[in-house]
């Protein structure tokens, strides 16, 4: 039998808890199976990321919403173990960007992207710093977020999948570096991956007075994972001409109802300091020479220890939905990653 996770209930809003989640018995599929152009394979590790939440209520963003009854899909590693098409071979390791969380299952071989079994480089790698995360981080802050050494730049969710990587790029780059994280320890991991200054942003107080006394000149860059009233306080620290790259807003993922969304206040520094907002989406860059860029510069930084990258991870697929849960309370620490 396969081992599924299940969408059992939507989450219109508020938080997602377990009962909104099934865990189920299927039968396996095998390779009598298959048709032409098909695989089978059987998942490694599964990615767990913030915009999932936006999912759970049907609703399309980005990309569609989740169907009850139905497996939980996203970013996944898996052994390909049987195969009837000339694009993959039994044993290839492959990437399925919509994959389902079961333990096997049969997918059309074109939805798979084949991957390199890299000396120094765990399949797990493909989701944490070669992930959808770590190119997130690549793409916002190197490419749309144009740095320039000596500049400052504030990071929200420093500690996370993609705020980890933008923190140790931006120290590359010769950025002075302020990190936010939401616990002591985070912010102790922030420092330790080269952050000038961190700070928590559950203990600091008022936000704009902290990110002022932190950047007393302001921020020439803010890579923004949490929207809401933290982005308001960024937006009386500015300096002129500062970009801010538009990433995530995991402070409002558990609020669906646009009335319950929370307001900016501050909208007016954009113009009197010149400002720019630009959002991020990199689902349309992957085949492209950015993501080709991307893979040869942080393989060859990882490799030489000159960035690291922390993994929270489960084991066990019936832990995927906790895992889920932990990412909008704050338990994890690291890229959210669940090994099957």
């Amino acid at each position: 039998m396969a081992t599924r996770v299940v969408l059992k209930t939507y989450v219109k809003s508020g938080f997602a808890e377990l009962s909104n989640f099934s865990i189920d018995h299927v039968p396996a599929p095998s390779r009598d199976q298959l048709k032409s152009g098909e695989a089978l394979i059987r998942p490694l590790y599964l990615s767990v990321d913030p915009h999932q939440r936006g999912r759970m209520g049907g609703q399309s963003t980005y990309v569609g919403g989740y169907k009850t009854g139905e497996p939980i899909t996203n970013y996944l590693v898996a052994r390909v173990a049987a195969s009837a098409s000339s694009a993959v071979h039994e044993g290839d390791l492959v990437y399925h960007g919509e994959g389902k969380w079961q333990t096997e299952y049969i997918v059309k071989a074109s939805d798979l992207t084949k991957l390199p079994d890299q000396e120094g480089i765990n399949p797990r790698d493909y989701l944490g710093v070669l992930g959808v995360t770590s190119f997130t981080a690549f793409y916002g802050f190197q490419v749309r977020g144009c740095p320039k050494a000596g500049e400052t730049i504030l990071v929200t969710s420093a500690a996370g999948g993609v705020g980890q990587i933008v923190v140790q790029l931006a120290k590359i780059h010769g950025l002075y570096v302020i990190g936010v994280a939401g616990s002591d320890e985070k912010v102790e991991y922030v420092k330790q991956i080269g952050a000038d200054k961190a700070f928590n942003y559950k203990t600091c107080g008022d936000y704009a007075t902290a990110i002022k006394k932190a950047a007393p000149e302001g921020v020439d860059m803010y890579f923004d994972n949490v929207g809401g009233p933290f982005l308001d306080a960024v937006l009386l620290n500015l300096k002129n001409g500062a970009r801010i790259i538009g990433c995530g807003i995991t402070s409002q993922k558990n609020v669906t109802s646009a009335n319950e969304q929370y307001g900016l206040k501050n909208l007016f520094y954009l113009i009197s300091k010149e400002a720019t907002l630009v959002g991020i989406n990199v689902s349309g860059h992957f085949n492209s020479p950015i993501h080709d860029e991307f893979v040869s510069q942080i393989s060859n930084l990882y490799r030489e220890g000159k960035v690291k990258f922390k993994i929270a991870e489960l084991d066990g697929i019936e832990k995927a939905p906790q895992a889920l849960l932990d990412l909008y309370d704050g338990t994890n620490f690291g890229k959210s990653i669940v090994k099957v």
